[in-house]
């Protein structure tokens, strides 16, 4: 089973900042936002390997969920791909 595993580049943003500002006191949101979607430009348009889901992907939006809930949600993909 293959998994796209996603989010918004704003939850995704603002993830990173919660780890980043328990050991960076000066990072702001702001510039891990702009440097998530920097990166999000650079990975899905690259010449070689752009970032993309595979055609048999399953695509998981993990914006609305928490690590629980994205887990959850995973092996029930799985699951349900191992049934059919």
């Amino acid at each position: 089973v293959k998994l796209f595993i996603t989010a918004t580049p704003e939850v995704r943003a603002a993830r990173r900042f919660a780890e980043l500002s328990l050991v960076d006191p000066t990072v702001t949101l702001e510039g891990v936002l702009a440097d998530v979607q920097a990166r999000d430009a650079r990975d899905s348009s690259r010449a070689e390997a752009p970032l993309k889901p595979a055609d048999d992907a399953e695509l998981m939006d993990t914006s609305t969920m928490d690590i629980e809930a994205a887990v959850a949600r995973a092996i029930a993909l799985v699951n349900a791909r191992r049934c059919e």
